[in-house]
């Protein structure tokens, strides 16, 4: 067990302990999730903190993404360091079988993907004492102490990007002040997704000289790939028949997508919908859903096309980007349920008109300046969702006006990626 650094406060040697007696319990239960989701068995040891891949000789950066969302913001920021930094090699640690998957798709050449260890002396030692990371950058919300304590004491430059804390995090941290100004002390830059979420870094004992507002980093992510033969075969089934795609919805949001798209037939009778739900391993649940609603379905996941079918489910992973190509009207979930909203810019980059329920506080700062250009709507109910598809139906003019205002709002907030780089190569001391 790494020895507790000097003045620590009596909550983080607390966790130490505790995380290191409870450790096998969660290594055993971590590597069986990730069995599940065939992850290869030289890779398990990774949560333990015992590396798969040799370090590279040259200087290492090292990022750390919770999952899917957070690794492809990742993604496009390290693209822009590796063009300034051509000596470096790059490190990308998150914590899902998904997020692995997905980034060893798109990862450019000079790096490489590990599971983040478990927050525990031994996994974080075994990391650190490996990689040994010139610099770090964590992004949005996940702090683990003891990774960074230890990165910390070890003098690793850090940096927080998209830092976002929810209620019950700032409550969480704030019985243990000592404990979260030790944590965040380790950061040399401190980027907040909003005014809300810096404030929370200051109250907690963040340095405020260090803390700044920098909106939501996930306008800097790529847009989601398209795979032009499989959008072929979509419009070939669709025809010139209208469609509208409601997309990253959660159980309760589909049928009141549904029931929406139930009074639109009413007026555009050939009218599709592409209904993309959050989680695809939800697809027979949500085909069900659609038959009880008495509207006729297509599965991606067998095979289907939505030749006739009313509502096309897209349920399976990786073609997000495919669908948004298709649809010039994308509803967003997570908005209508208390969940925080998903991220407008994927949409918006494809020139998608966007509406959204109420409930984003994850993009407050995004969706509203959106909604003023004329980009997005926000909607309540069923009843406001099928009223606002169909006004954009029926004035195609409007429609169009939305949808270059999405694509202008995408490319203006994509503009400031080169300012972030210039200032977490100086905050970090990267040089060429």
């Amino acid at each position: 067990m790494s020895a507790p650094l000097a003045g620590e406060p009596l909550s983080l040697r607390g966790y130490r302990w505790l995380t290191s007696a409870a450790l096998p319990f969660f290594l055993r239960s971590t590597t069986a999730k990730l069995r599940e989701a065939h992850v290869d068995e030289v890779r398990l040891g990774e949560k333990d903190g015992r590396a798969s891949l040799p370090r590279p000789a040259a200087p290492l950066v090292w990022f750390h993404a919770a999952s899917v969302g957070e690794s492809l913001l990742v993604l496009t920021l390290l693209a822009k360091l590796a063009a300034r930094l051509p000596g470096h090699e790059f490190l990308i640690t998150s914590g899902t079988a998904t997020s692995a998957e997905m980034l060893a798709r798109r990862m450019p050449q000079r790096c490489r993907h590990q599971f983040a260890p478990l927050d525990a002396p031994g996994p974080v030692a075994r990391f650190l004492d490996h990689w040994r990371p010139d610099a770090g950058i964590f992004v949005e919300s996940e702090l683990w102490p003891l990774l960074l304590t230890e990165a910390g004491r070890r003098a690793i430059p850090m940096a927080l990007l998209n830092a976002r804390l929810s209620a019950k995090s700032v409550k969480g941290w704030a019985r243990f002040p000592a404990a979260a100004a030790r944590v965040l002390s380790v950061f040399r830059l401190m980027i907040a997704q909003n005014d809300e979420a810096a404030q929370n870094l200051r109250a907690l004992g963040a340095d405020p000289a260090r803390v700044s507002t920098g909106g939501n980093l996930k306008s800097f992510s790529p847009p989601p790939p398209v795979d032009s033969g499989t959008l072929a075969q979509l419009r070939d089934a669709l025809g010139t028949r209208p469609v509208w795609a409601a997309s990253s919805t959660h159980p309760g949001e589909e049928a009141v997508a549904l029931a929406a798209h139930s009074t639109l037939l009413a007026r555009w009778p050939d009218l599709c919908l592409i209904l993309i739900p959050r989680h695809p391993s939800r697809g027979g649940e949500v085909a069900r859903l659609i038959r009880e609603s008495g509207l006729t379905v297509a599965r991606r996941s067998l095979g289907e096309w939505p030749d006739t079918a009313q509502v096309f489910l897209a349920d399976t992973l990786g073609e997000t980007g495919t669908w948004y190509a298709a649809a010039p009207i994308v509803f967003l979930g997570g908005s209508l349920q208390p969940i925080g909203g998903h991220n407008p810019f994927e949409p918006a980059q494809a020139g998608a008109a966007v509406l959204t329920g109420p409930h984003v506080t994850n993009f407050t700062e995004t969706f509203t300046p959106l909604v003023a250009s004329g980009a997005a709507r926000e909607v309540q109910d069923a009843a406001s969702l099928a009223g606002a598809v169909a006004a954009w139906l029926d004035e195609p003019d409007k429609l169009a006006q939305a949808r270059d205002a999405a694509r202008r709002f995408a490319a203006d907030s994509r503009a400031s990626l080169d300012g972030l780089a210039d200032r977490l190569c100086a905050a970090l001391e990267l040089a060429q």
